[in-house]
């Protein structure tokens, strides 16, 4: 993050503009909005410039910039064509620490003006850091268009309402999950609709009955995070995750899911590797238990798919014996997401008519499997967390009859833009990796339909 996004009150401050065009207006357009008070300063400034600058008791110069014209200023803002005055403006308000905008010169600012959407007392502002503002005002227009006109209205409701619920609910957790029950509610409708009388009585009472301990009962959601995109979370998996006071996340969560939850959420990591357990599952149920009690919504993010050799049933038996309300939300398996990238269908009417998901290895750290049922004609298997005990699954899948020239694939880092997919034989694939870095989290794929690879291919990364 190259700049850090803040809201500035600028009302009654002195705001110097150097420069009298069209762009120069525009900027100053944004700063009278804002409530500031113009210095102008230009040799020549446009007639309606200055009319709107008057109009707004600001002041006009007509003469070349100089290093005075910054004295008791809030900020500056350098828009003309000659270089050596935006140099100058620059440098002067870097030893005056007198915050600098050159207008599309992002290495001579201190700051710079986001893409704005006005919903006033709302504002939604996006910035590109100055890269693209291109990108910035088409994003703005994509976002505007689907935001309700009035959702200014509903913030100064609210904003009228917050003393008085803050007395009613003196907890702070209380009171956000108040009003994001408010945001679902006909309330919300009807001050997006202009029916705010209507909106302002349902508030009210609202208020009135509002339970401080319901509000603040625990709570746990176990959440699948899918097996690394961001964008294979679903719709009801990101709003618990933003509504969660704590979330639990393990190693196969991906960074881009872990930047979605809440920015004041409590982000307590609890991954476990084969043999290297950062926190024992009996300590992980305990920890859901003890923030659920204490009146928190917990998230627990696991990697893929909570009850598909997530242990999530475990970690359920242990909210639920506590008495403590929870939601699953499943999530795209690994299995499923992974192939799909690598383009491998798990099933295909010419190559596969079952598909099998099987754990390469037990609690116990074991790899004892039922081997002969695990070769059958027409399936495919997926092995999870296989890696470690591929050369054992090897041997055993073709010592029970499986030809040693089956397809397999391993897929490593699946879905993100690390994904690398390494393509053998059943027989092959343990001396082909021998030698290779190979990251977790991976998956192995073994079944005619790996035969297919890479025809299906369509998610390229650069490795």
């Amino acid at each position: 993050m190259d700049y850090l996004p803040v809201a500035w009150r600028l009302k009654a401050e002195l705001a110097l503009v150097v420069g009298g065009g069209e762009v120069a207006m525009r900027k100053a357009r944004l700063l009278i909005r804002a409530g500031a008070v113009l210095r102008v300063v230009a040799p020549e400034i446009d007639g309606e410039f200055a009319a709107l600058v008057r109009e707004n008791g600001g002041s006009l110069l007509e003469e070349r910039y100089r290093e005075t014209h910054l004295d008791g200023v809030a900020l500056a803002i350098g828009a003309t064509d000659d270089q050596s005055v935006n140099q100058a403006l620059h440098d002067d308000a870097k030893v005056a620490r007198v915050p600098v905008n050159i207008v599309d010169n992002p290495a001579l600012c201190t700051f710079i003006f986001p893409a704005i959407i006005d919903r006033s007392p709302l504002l939604i502002s996006i910035s590109s850091g100055g890269a693209s503002p291109v990108l910035a005002r088409w994003l703005r227009a994509k976002i505007e268009s689907t935001l309700p006109a009035r959702l200014g209205e509903l913030a100064t409701l609210m904003g009228d309402f917050r003393k008085k619920l803050a007395g009613r609910l003196p907890s702070i957790g209380a009171r956000r999950l108040f009003w994001e029950g408010v945001l679902d509610s006909p309330i919300a409708e009807q001050a997006l609709a202009g029916r705010v009388d209507q909106a302002r009585a349902g508030l009210q009472k609202a208020i009135d009955d509002a339970d401080a301990e319901t509000l603040s009962r625990g709570e746990v959601f176990l959440v699948g995070a899918g097996p690394g995109d961001p964008d294979l979370l679903t719709f009801r998996a990101l709003r618990l995750l933003q509504k969660a006071d704590v979330v639990l996340y393990d190693r196969l969560v991906s960074p881009g899911v872990l930047e979605l939850a809440r920015r004041d959420a409590e982000m307590v990591y609890v991954g476990k590797a084969r043999a290297d357990h950062a926190l024992p599952q009996d300590n992980i149920n305990d920890l859901l238990v003890h923030y659920a009690q204490q009146g928190k919504k917990v998230c627990r993010l696991k990697g893929g798919d909570p009850f598909i050799f997530g242990r999530g049933g475990e970690e359920i038996d242990s909210i639920a014996e506590a008495g403590i309300d929870f939601q699953v939300v499943p999530g795209v398996t690994a299995a499923a997401g992974c192939a799909a990238y690598a383009g491998i269908p798990l099933t295909h009417r010419d190559h596969a008519q079952s598909v099998r998901f099987v754990t390469g290895h037990r609690k116990d750290g074991s790899v004892s499997l039922p081997w002969d049922t695990l070769v059958t004609p027409g399936e495919t298997l997926v092995f999870y967390m296989g890696l470690v005990s591929l050369p054992e699954i090897s041997k055993n899948l073709v010592a029970q009859g499986m030809r040693s020239d089956m397809p397999a694939a391993l897929i490593s880092r699946g879905t993100t833009t690390e994904q690398e997919v390494i393509v053998g034989t059943i027989g092959s694939l343990p001396a082909d990796i021998a030698e290779r870095e190979i990251h977790a989290p991976t998956l192995i794929i073994v079944g005619d339909v790996v035969g297919v690879y890479p025809r299906y291919s369509w998610f390229q990364t650069d490795q």
